[in-house]
């Protein structure tokens, strides 16, 4: 949209000179009619006052009595005695009133409170023997005795009226007036503004036409400036020349700017490109702005090909995987050091990747930037190391198996041999159950050890922890009831959703609240207690009890593999809590319990290590 030529530089210059130079004359203009309409009223005031005097001196000293008294008519009836006046003074008004064009003159008599003459006759005769209005000023001058000149409309339209006070032998005896209408000061003053107008017209157009004719270049280097700044956000090595003078000095600024932008973008991209870490971003609506060398070699993309179109299209080959850059713009919640699977053109990449938001100097957001690390060679060499720990551990499991299963088989292998050659049936009654029961033992040994050996296939789903210790609770409460054990649950209801197999975490807990229920044989507690380490992002279960303890020397060994204390324990439950909960990312510590007893403290994260789920 167009500016308004107000806001644009050469409506403001051309505003600026017609303020700068009828301004002055304006003021001038002003000071110059208020000058001269003090100077005319001054010298209209000046004449009237003469005129008043010559008035008053023409009465004579005796005033109105006098010459009543000469006429013979002081003792005659108010009408005549204004006659008498008249005739006397009407001469003497007239003749001061002829002396110039629209004056007035007067007497008035204060005692008979009538205008006495007002000259010119032929004019204002009409007007002798009216009396003044009590509003009236000249009233105000006889009560003070003070000569007063007053504006405004009175008995002829708008004058200038001098009023004096006639005074003999120190009484008030009324007034004479002297006025002048006011209409030629307002027409010289007339005159007077239009001149101001007319100089003020020829000042405007004077300097409109000069600032036209400056600003022409003014404004086509400045427009030269602005195209270039437009283009700069395009193509930084555009320069701008062609101008001189101090518009020349601000194209040279500018271009300075421009050079040092682009070499901190090279910088930028020199540091981006140098990393080893891939570096991925996107604006508001998920389209790629930025894709790093690093990124390229990670994902087998390249930026030509990508930068600008959506993000999705280098997931679009999982329907199922969740990107956590794009999640983290739709919800603006940062993710650290997640270790994810990632797809791409050649397979699945295992990355390590932390999203966080873009946002400009006003804090505005702008994007999402992703930064990612390929642990896909290390996850693999973890592999090769677990694969090693394992068959290490399968032949510590061999051993233990074969001494296990052994010592059952030699017995029965003992009897076998004896009811073969001989041996009673009173005899086989009372050994085959005990035979029966190794065979059961043997059995329970070769059940755990398969589920300690085989990988764990998790199936991993949001799940309410609390829930699920509740419903293995109620699994146990009978047999825990018939030994005189109580269970006691102190789980945080607002504990959020985990991300885990439920039901390896039910195999967990049923082995913890096992043992203490095989630990205390004279009855006892067992609490169970839950809640939420916001911080870290994880939830924290301890299982208590109040039985016999572990000695210290052997805590270290309880989660071996075959390590048990009990008589007909496998020595496999504790090594199955172990290999789970670590499979979650999580850990378990072993403690003395304040009630004497085991305390069992799992810590699980919220999300499964190596998991993809929402946070």
């Amino acid at each position: 949209m167009r500016e308004f030529w107000f806001k644009s530089l050469r409506g403001r210059m051309i505003l600026l000179s017609l303020i700068i130079v009828n301004i002055p004359i304006l003021v001038a203009g002003f000071a110059m009619r208020h000058s001269a309409e003090q100077s005319l009223l001054d010298e209209k005031r000046s004449k009237l006052a003469a005129i008043t005097v010559m008035l008053d001196s023409r009465l004579g000293s005796g005033g109105y009595e006098d010459i009543l008294r000469r006429r013979g008519a002081l003792e005659a009836p108010n009408e005549e005695k204004i006659q008498v006046l008249n005739q006397e003074l009407a001469a003497v008004t007239d003749e001061i009133a002829s002396s110039s064009a629209g004056l007035g003159a007067g007497y008035y008599a204060k005692e008979l409170d009538v205008i006495l003459t007002y000259g010119p006759s032929a004019q204002f005769g009409h007007t002798v023997g009216w009396a003044i209005q009590d509003t009236h000023p000249a009233r105000q001058v006889m009560a003070v005795n003070e000569f007063r000149v007053e504006f405004g409309t009175l008995v002829r339209g708008n004058i200038m009226n001098a009023m004096r006070p006639l005074q003999r032998d120190s009484k008030v005896i009324g007034y004479v007036f002297a006025n002048e209408l006011t209409n030629d000061v307002q027409a010289q003053l007339a005159t007077m503004d239009r001149g101001i107008s007319f100089s003020i017209a020829i000042g405007a157009v004077l300097s409109l036409a000069l600032i036209l004719s400056l600003s022409e270049s003014v404004v086509r280097d400045v427009q030269a400036v602005i195209q270039g700044v437009r283009e700069l956000k395009f193509n930084l090595r555009r320069r701008i020349t062609g101008l001189t003078g101090e518009m020349g000095e601000v194209a040279a600024t500018i271009n300075d700017m421009a050079e040092a932008l682009l070499d901190a973008r090279s910088l930028s991209e020199n540091i981006m490109d140098s990393i080893a870490d891939g570096v991925i971003a996107v604006d508001t609506k998920g389209k790629i702005t930025a894709f790093n060398l690093a990124a390229e070699r990670i994902t087998g993309f390249t930026a030509r090909e990508i930068v600008g179109k959506p993000y999705t299209d280098i997931s679009s080959a999982d329907p199922y995987f969740h990107s956590l850059l794009l999640d983290t713009l739709n919800t603006g919640e940062p993710h650290i050091a997640r270790e994810i699977s990632y797809p791409v053109p050649n397979g699945i990449l295992w990355i390590s990747t932390s999203s966080s938001l873009l946002k400009n100097l006003h804090g505005e957001i702008i994007g999402a930037v992703v930064v990612f690390k390929d642990l896909t060679d290390r996850r693999r060499l973890e592999e090769q190391v677990n694969r090693a720990e394992r068959l290490a551990s399968l032949g510590e499991l061999a051993a233990g198996v074969a001494h296990e299963i052994r010592n059952p088989l030699t017995g029965i292998k003992g009897f076998l041999q004896y009811f073969q050659s001989a041996g009673t049936e009173e005899e086989r009654q009372m050994y085959l159950p005990m035979l029966l029961r190794e065979v059961d033992r043997m059995n329970r040994i070769i059940e755990a050890l398969l589920y300690f050996a085989r990988p764990c296939q998790a199936v991993a789903a949001p799940t309410n922890l609390g829930k699920v210790v509740q419903d293995t609770m109620m699994l146990l409460r009978n047999k825990a009831e018939s030994q005189g054990i109580r269970f006691e649950a102190d789980i945080d209801a607002q504990l959020p959703l985990v991300e885990l197999d439920e039901e390896q975490f039910k195999q967990v807990f049923l082995n913890l609240l096992l043992n203490s229920i095989q630990a205390m044989e004279q009855g006892g507690n067992i609490q169970v207690t839950g809640r939420y380490l916001e911080d870290q992002s994880e939830v924290e279960l301890v299982f208590a009890d109040t039985g016999s303890g572990i000695p210290e020397h052997l805590k270290e060994k309880v989660f071996d593999p075959f390590f048990t204390t009990k008589d007909n324990g496998t020595g496999l439950g504790l090594s199955v809590v172990h290999r789970i909960v670590e499979a979650q990312g999580g850990r378990v510590y072993l403690e003395d319990s304040p009630g004497g007893g085991v305390m069992v403290r799992l810590i699980i994260p919220r999300l499964r290590k190596g998991g993809e789920a929402d946070a």
